[in-house]
């Protein structure tokens, strides 16, 4: 693909200031855990996903996510905690209820030998769960990183979900303690299908080092045109916009948002354009990725951009899915069996409408799941 667009689609004229229509925003956790018992489900539960926070956004303490057989979500928290309920209408068909919990056992960590975990509340029809888990493993944890298939489950999507898991690793079935159960009744913790590094897993899995980022959440509103002083970089508080010149216009060669442990990057081949510099009845497009750290692989997509008199639409596909880079031969021949995990982004469609209203530009965008 050509490296960068000519420059006949400009107005011949200068315009120091940039349209931005991309976001990402950082939702700090602490650590993750996710429990599937779907080939065991209780009537209302076939799954468990315990979060533990300690941030300025959230507060600090734990919660629950319920994962219901009907695909919506109950969100049990700790009292104290600063919640959106927003956040979680992104999980599977929404969410159903968000519940202030007294956690009887709220033990969330996790070691060199494994994970250790003993959570104990009551869900909303006063039974009482139980999830305890104690790994004693004598061999070393071998873990590794991805992005988790999150989004897959999501219906409506407001914004494309980015889970990426550091240090992360499975519930290895020797030398560890496990109990899920739900009103007294005890319930089998799915398995693994394969060995990896040589042992048989459950399919429970957990991260130390969870970076929770949403793309470009559905909007309407006003979107702030930056002026820019450096021809090839402007930055913003945790954001920083690497741009190129081109003719008369700058455009956007690389987005980074970063949290204090982690980055993410939207890139673009060729550069994105400028979209106030753009003559009427441009049609461009080119290829974007969006990347953290190179252990999680990136999505790869496509960009549209169309302009008439009043106003300029865009529209993302990451057609290629999610590329992953992973050494591991046990685990490229699950991504390879288990489609899901390269294949949700390509079911992603973004789309957006920009128009000019005075000197402001007005910014309508939404996301759409493809059959």
């Amino acid at each position: 693909m050509k490296m960068q667009h000519s420059e006949s689609i400009y107005l011949n004229e200068k315009n120091n200031r940039i349209l931005n229509p991309f976001s990402f925003h950082v939702d700090p956790m602490e650590r993750l855990l996710l429990v599937n018992f779907e080939n065991d489900p209780d009537t209302i539960y076939k799954g468990f996903e315990p979060q533990y926070f300690d941030d300025d956004i959230h507060g600090k303490g734990l919660l629950v996510i319920g994962w219901r057989n009907d695909m919506k979500v109950d969100v049990y928290h700790e009292k104290g905690l600063k919640l959106q309920e927003k956040t979680y209408d992104i999980a599977g068909k929404g969410l159903n209820q968000m519940i202030e919990s007294d956690f009887v056992s709220s033990v969330f960590e996790i070691m060199d030998a494994g994970i250790h975990a003993d959570i104990i509340f009551k869900d909303k029809t006063g039974r009482k769960v139980e999830i305890r888990i104690l790994e004693q493993h004598p061999e070393k944890r071998e873990p590794f990183g991805l992005l988790a298939p999150m989004g897959d489950a999501a219906e409506s999507p407001s914004a494309m979900p980015l889970v990426y898991v550091h240090d992360f690793y499975f519930v290895r079935r020797k030398h560890t303690e496990f109990s899920i159960t739900i009103d007294g009744k005890h319930h089998k913790p799915d398995k693994f299908p394969i060995p990896l590094d040589g042992m048989w897993m459950f399919f429970t899995r957990y991260s130390g080092d969870p970076f929770v980022v949403t793309f470009n959440p559905a909007m309407i509103g006003k979107v702030d045109s930056e002026e820019f002083a450096d021809k090839n970089l402007l930055k913003k508080g945790d954001t920083e916009l690497e741009l190129t010149t081109n003719g008369p216009a700058l455009e956007i060669k690389k987005f980074v948002k970063r949290s204090p442990k982690h980055e993410i990057q939207l890139v673009f081949e060729p550069p994105f354009p400028q979209l106030n510099l753009l003559k009427e009845s441009v049609e461009l497009s080119g290829k974007f990725f969006v990347k953290g750290h190179d252990s999680t692989g990136r999505i790869e997509g496509t960009y549209q951009v169309q302009r008439n008199k009043t106003k300029v639409f865009l529209v993302l596909e990451p057609t290629e899915g999610w590329i992953p880079n992973e050494s591991k031969a046990t685990v490229r021949f699950l991504y390879a069996v288990v489609k899901i995990f390269k294949n949700w982004p390509k079911t992603y469609r973004w789309t957006a409408e920009l128009k000019q209203v005075g000197g402001s530009w007005e910014l309508k965008s939404d996301w759409k799941r493809l059959k």
